[in-house]
């Protein structure tokens, strides 16, 4: 009895021993990638503030007169955002705050709901006072912005005080650092006066190989297949330098997305996957698969695939379509949602203001199409609401529009049985569903699904090669380089999201005219977002629509002021309306010109018209 006793002890010993052993080689080798990338972290930093003081050195004998000092001054500029590039991933990802110092736009951004704003640093301030037509005479303010990076730099090491991070979030970050290079680097996002974008594509993608070292196990197929997919993506990048003439379709399709693919892959095969940052779906290909962003994250509605949804979301959705056409929702019984956003004319109405209520006036701004608008978080040209549904109930109340009053609404509809069963069965969890709110989530769930994703472009990015012609793939290529198009309107829906969080629409100030006329041009009085949220650098300020379907939703703008697309990337090419001489001082778009030839202008606008969507006759 007692020796069984003894051998069930030792066996439970030696279970217990292996246990401990296990657990802690797991422990230790779910560390190496951490510390490994600690250590990079650390060597980066070391780096970086080496090439801020030569970088504050070289501003500091700037000279107007010496060209030879502007440029050197540029140059260490160049060293200095190579070197963050190299620390980029990890400090966006642990230290966002920290890090927006030195890569942040150069203009004031403010932080809603709060309402703080912060003034511009860093890197893109210091690239436009070297860029400008005078450098010397930015000196001090040069100085003062070396001195922050500098001083700002001393001691990131001190951030890793008590840092406890995991594996997971190691691999999402390096996840997201090659978004940004697929949707912000190549754009020339972050350096559009000295053009390094593909240079530090490269930087980027070489730190992302160096981080997956110690994951990586080159006998097994997954791993080598990545690894390959890492080395080719470098071998591109450093041969293709030339930012004007890079060639970004075919790093997409032959590079960055298959290697997107291989990264995710990867991470999901060593059960190390994990989303504590973005709204993507990290299932989903690649960035431009129709599902890396669910139409879920805006709304709270809906996956992107119909045969995927409950039979209430889908009654849902055929609610919210049949209301869609409903005239109850007016207060004169003849309006819908259709009077300004036809199906027929890709929900838009084609005019450059849309008609007002009592039919002998118009209204304020333009009718956008409503494909691809349930994908942003703010609704309304000026973004005064967050989501659709709230969008939905002011545009039936307001009295320039449907003016319905939602209890008279209400109070119609309930009269119909037929419209009593489909909210209850839309809505079967609710005892009495015909109410406003989910009037407003039934055509919001609707229009959530108006993102067809059929068009040349989604074709050819998707393998089809002849879906697209020389034409559109040049203009491709010069929409996300040299006409710095895509640095407004992101990949992969071409609108105001910004990459790679995707938790955030852009604003921006382009000084669009009151006329068409470039040579006496008329100031717009529109105050844009300012009319909402009165501080001065929303002055004119107004969201960034996407592009998809711009081909047949003329005319353009908010003030539906340009008849075509030339005329649109016209204005653009002159510099928006400061460069057209406009007295705009808030505007965000550079007013420098972008030297597009005519052929160049033509074949941006092709570019535009391969985004145009098969629309069925019936959507979705």
């Amino acid at each position: 009895m007692k020796v069984n006793k003894l051998k069930m002890s030792l066996v439970t010993a030696l279970w217990i021993t292996c246990l401990c052993i296990f657990s802690s080689l797991k422990t230790a080798d779910q560390r190496i990638g951490l510390n490994h990338t600690i250590s990079i972290f650390k060597e980066g930093t070391a780096v970086f503030g080496q090439s801020l003081l030569d970088l504050q050195q070289a501003v500091s004998v700037v000279d107007g007169q010496d060209k030879q000092t502007i440029a050197n001054a540029r140059a260490a500029l160049k060293r200095s955002r190579f070197a963050y590039k190299r620390i980029e991933f990890f400090m966006d990802y642990f230290f966002e705050s920290s890090g927006m110092i030195y890569n942040r736009p150069a203009k004031v951004e403010v932080d809603e709901p709060y309402m703080e704003y912060q003034e511009p640093s860093g890197f893109q301030v210091i690239e436009a006072l070297l860029f400008d037509d005078n450098p010397g005479g930015h000196r001090k303010a040069l100085m003062e912005q070396a001195e922050l990076l500098v001083s700002s730099a001393a001691d990131l090491n001190s951030l890793l005080y008590g840092f406890d991070g995991t594996d997971e979030q190691i691999l999402e970050s390096v996840r997201l650092e090659l978004v940004k290079v697929i949707t912000l680097s190549i754009t020339g996002y972050d350096a559009p006066e000295l053009k390094t974008g593909v240079s530090e594509a490269f930087q980027s993608v070489d730190v992302i190989k160096n981080v997956l070292t110690p994951y990586l196990r080159p006998a097994e197929s997954t791993d080598s297949k990545l690894c390959q997919s890492l080395s080719s993506t470098l071998a591109y990048l450093e041969v293709h330098t030339d930012f004007d003439q890079f060639d970004r379709m075919e790093f997409l399709t032959l590079y960055a997305l298959p290697l997107q693919e291989k990264l995710g892959g990867f991470i999901r095969e060593r059960g190390l996957e994990a989303n504590y940052k973005s709204i993507l779906n990290y299932k989903a290909g690649h960035i431009f698969s129709p599902d890396a962003i669910p139409a879920a994250a805006f709304n709270g509605i809906g996956a992107a695939d119909l045969g995927t949804r409950k039979h209430s979301d889908q009654m849902k959705i055929a609610l919210g379509e049949r209301l869609f056409s409903e005239k109850t929702l007016s207060g004169n019984l003849k309006r819908s949602c259709i009077s300004c956003h036809n199906p027929a004319k890709y929900f838009s109405d084609g005019l450059k203001t849309s008609v007002a209520f009592n039919e002998d006036s118009f209204v304020k701004r333009n009718a956008p199409t409503l494909l691809y608008a349930g994908f942003q978080y703010a609704q309304f040209w000026d973004g005064r609401v967050k989501n659709l549904n709230e969008q939905i109930k002011e545009v039936i109340a307001n009295p320039l529009e449907m003016n319905g009053d939602h209890k008279i609404v209400m109070a119609a509809l309930k009269k119909s049985t037929s419209y009593q069963s489909a909210f209850q069965q839309a809505f079967p969890e609710v005892a009495d569903p015909l109410n406003m709110d989910n009037l407003a989530g039934a055509l919001a769930s609707y229009i959530s699904t108006l993102s067809p994703r059929n068009s040349a472009f989604d074709r050819y990015i998707s393998g089809d090669r002849w879906a697209m012609n020389t034409e559109q793939l040049n203009g491709f290529n010069l929409f996300m380089g040299k006409g710095q198009c895509g640095s407004c309107h992101f990949a992969p829906l071409f609108n105001g999201l910004i990459p790679p969080l995707y938790k955030r629409t852009e604003f921006e100030v382009l000084g669009t005219p009151a006329n068409a006329d470039f040579d006496h041009l008329l100031a717009d009085q529109d105050s844009g977002r300012f009319g909402f949220f009165p501080i001065s650098y929303y002055q004119g300020a107004f969201k960034t629509p996407t592009i998809r379907n711009i081909a047949q939703t003329a005319p353009y703008m908010h003030n539906g002021v340009f008849p075509d697309l030339e005329k649109v990337v016209e204005f653009y090419n002159q510099g928006g309306g400061a460069g057209l001489h406009l007295e705009v001082p808030g505007q965000t778009l550079s007013a420098k010109p972008l030297n597009l030839s005519k052929k160049e202008v033509q074949e941006i606008v092709a570019f535009m018209e391969s985004l145009t969507d098969k629309l069925a006759a019936k959507l979705p």
